[in-house]
């Protein structure tokens, strides 16, 4: 008879059956593995410890208690581990039931969806990175104790991974703008607000991240020796296209700054005018009109004026998908045991916002 959880539809906890009955696998780590099977060979010894004086000596069940906890203290102490789930998706329920008590919340769907591996995917990357940001700014202390930390051992694997690749720092420069921001005020106001554990790791924590903002603010790009076709070497009309893919105003005028001929593409009003037409609605931008010295609108000083005043439309290579039918969240790539006659009908793309809404009762 298989074992379930306190609700049915959920995965519940996998339970293994030995010759000692049926026991409960908990989420584990490659590194605190190899320290089981270390730890489970001493368990089954007998442990002498003092001098020719004096000898205790330990019993069996003694010692598997001592590594018993050994285990344990191994798991809380090791920050560099990452717990993970076999499954990659979570179900969201926002009432209790006979069936299931109690509420999903941000922390436990934010240890069960494995950002951790979805960083080093390129289509995620910015997905996960706008999520981390949200989180930073106001859902911090929603997180809890073990959320937090693998929040902030994802954020470490981010900033090595920029460091690394040199891709897209000045998203991460914002992300941890908010969360230092974020963090001064906690730590501030700690007697008013909820912070897990002990406030000096707070300030170790707050002190790793100028270290980070110290780190990329000194990035040099790697500048790539190639003989062959460079981006100079395209016709103007493949670069005019390449920059009319752009949803990002300070892309555009990044790519803008590597040669003459891009800097005056990327200065084109009719490429201007094109994104704000894309991000903003005509009534919000005909409120905000900046005439330039010729008479003519300034569509590139419209579009930042705008961005002050409205949000812009975010785009995402890959992102969470919701089942509307099973209740689900969950990687598309990944799947989820889903019981709808056409599951692709029940699916929705959540974006960052939506999947902090999900969690807000």
């Amino acid at each position: 008879m298989p074992f379930l959880g306190q609700d049915w539809r959920s995965p519940g906890w996998r339970w293994v059956k030995t010759e000692d009955g049926w026991k409960r696998c908990e989420p584990f780590s490659p590194a605190l593995e190899d320290g089981n099977n270390q730890l489970n060979d001493i368990s089954h010894t007998v442990i002498i410890t003092g001098d020719d004086e004096s000898e205790e000596v330990y019993s069996t069940e003694d010692c598997e208690f001592a590594a018993k906890k050994r285990k344990k203290d191994h798991f809380r102490n090791n920050t560099d581990s990452q717990c993970f789930y076999r499954e990659k998706w979570i179900y969201v329920h926002k009432e209790s039931t006979r069936e299931r008590h109690g509420y999903c919340t941000l922390g436990e769907a934010f240890n069960r969806l494995d950002f951790s591996s979805a960083i080093q995917d390129i289509r995620r990357f910015n997905y996960v990175v706008k999520l981390l940001q949200l989180i930073a700014k106001s859902q911090l202390t929603s997180l809890s104790g073990a959320a937090q930390k693998n929040y902030f051992n994802i954020l470490d694997k981010i900033v090595q991974k920029v460091m690394e690749d040199q891709y897209n720092p000045r998203l991460i420069k914002d992300l941890l703008q908010d969360l230092s921001s974020t963090l001064c005020i906690l730590i501030r106001g700690v007697g008013k607000s909820v912070l897990v554990g002990n406030i000096n790791i707070w300030i170790c924590r707050l002190e790793t991240i100028l270290l980070w903002q110290q780190q990329l603010k000194n990035l040099q790009m790697n500048k790539q020796v190639n003989n062959g076709l460079t981006l100079s070497d395209l016709p103007l009309h493949m670069l005019n296209n390449i920059l009319y893919r752009f949803s990002d105003g300070w892309d555009i005028i990044t790519l803008g700054q590597v040669t003459p001929t891009l800097y005056m593409l990327s200065e084109d009003r009719q490429l201007w005018k094109k994104l704000c037409q894309y991000h903003f609605a005509e009534k919000q931008f005909c409120r905000h009109l900046i005439p330039s010295e010729k008479g003519h609108i300034d569509w590139k000083l419209m579009y930042f004026a705008l961005q002050k005043y409205y949000p812009i439309k975010e785009q995402y290579g890959d992102t969470l998908h919701f089942c509307r039918h099973c209740s689900i969240l969950f990687w598309k790539d990944t799947g989820h045991p889903c019981t709808a006659s056409d599951p692709n009908t029940c699916l929705m793309p959540v974006s960052p916002q939506h999947f902090i809404d999900l969690f807000k009762f």
